[in-house]
């Protein structure tokens, strides 16, 4: 977590690493919620904090720009999102968008 808020301290953070970032402290959240070396209180509040985290990563739905972006961008493009794990159809939703877009 340490790296992700240095990563947005930066002087230019990318909106399109937005929602890789937020995938990568999903995946960690998700490693200690099922680490049963941490007591059962700090896993709780991992849950918690990962509930907000999806909370926030919804609102991604809702504006367009954050897949525009990954889209454009060179390091992400379509690849990204297949190696996600996204769905064939939220992936063509994305494509139908950025089609719109600039066609």
């Amino acid at each position: 977590l340490k790296d992700a808020t240095l990563f947005f301290s930066r002087d230019r953070p990318s909106l399109a690493d937005v929602i890789p970032v937020m995938d990568d402290i999903d995946s960690l959240f998700t490693g200690y919620e099922r680490n049963k070396k941490f007591h059962r209180t700090v896993r709780a509040s991992v849950t918690v904090a990962k509930r907000t985290l999806n909370r926030y990563y919804s609102l991604t739905d809702g504006a367009e720009v954050y897949r525009i972006a990954m889209m454009l961008h060179p390091r992400h493009r379509l690849a990204y999102f297949k190696s996600a794990g996204w769905t064939d159809e939220w992936i063509k939703d994305a494509k139908q968008i950025l089609q719109r877009r600039f066609d």
